[in-house]
């Protein structure tokens, strides 16, 4: 079978799988993502397309994909790894936050409130995964001779518009969600969508039939810095 048919056949049941998913009350499913670290080719395909859903401005990246030089010479090559936020179950950044801005949800993702949060920025220093960003309002446009007016459009997090002339996210501490936006509509996070390798997965663990359940079973899956206790919910397999 060709690869192309194989990749779409997965991304369908993965979004058979969120749809089963929703069919049941938040609380009784834990959304988890695992990236194939064998498969990235640092194409950053899944950084792009994070951007351009979530209409990111300057600084703001919810999805970089870290990269490692391995061997030695002359027989060096570079390793990948895509790291969006992780989701923890025991979130460090939750405990700091002064105006209770951020927390996680039922199904298993740390949310922000933009209007609660007041940039105090010390989720930002107890993520032990540099997985957060501030956004100071800057445009990639802005200084030139046309500020272009896309930039300025509202992004749609949280289940809402922000539009960016009337405050926040602008001043708010910002993160991967999982595109909840989408999930909550039965698609699957744009970075999932675009990868080109296929090297993410994702879905709800408590769910015994999906694809993830199967993956993080495997001895070859890995969490990062488990001994910290945060438990998160992304998984790499290595």
């Amino acid at each position: 079978m060709p690869d192309i048919l194989i990749q779409e056949n997965l991304m369908v049941r993965m979004q058979e799988d969120i749809k089963r998913a929703l069919q049941k009350p938040e609380a009784q499913r834990h959304w988890v993502m695992v990236i194939d670290t064998r498969k990235c080719v640092g194409c950053n395909a899944c950084t792009v397309s994070c951007v351009a859903e979530n209409k990111l401005p300057p600084g703001i990246v919810y999805r970089p994909v870290l990269e490692q030089e391995i061997g030695t010479y002359p027989n060096v090559g570079k390793r990948f790894m895509p790291r969006p936020c992780m989701q923890c179950d025991n979130p460090p950044c939750v405990p700091v936050c002064p105006v209770n801005a951020t927390w996680k949800r039922d199904d298993g993702i740390v949310a922000i409130d933009y209007e609660a949060c007041i940039g105090c920025r010390y989720c930002i220093t107890a993520c032990p995964y540099s997985a957060r960003t501030f956004d100071t309002g800057h445009t990639y446009s802005e200084g030139t001779p046309e500020q272009m007016q896309y930039e300025l459009e509202p992004n749609f997090e949280y289940g809402r518009e922000w539009p960016r002339d009337e405050g926040s996210p602008i001043g708010n501490v910002r993160k991967c969600h999982f595109c909840l936006h989408r999930l909550n509509e039965g698609e699957l996070p744009a970075c999932v969508t675009t990868c080109i390798g296929m090297a993410n997965y994702f879905g709800d663990v408590n769910d015994s039939d999906s694809i993830v359940a199967a993956l993080i079973a495997s001895p070859n899956a890995i969490r990062l810095k488990e001994e910290m206790g945060t438990e998160p919910s992304v998984y790499y397999l290595v």
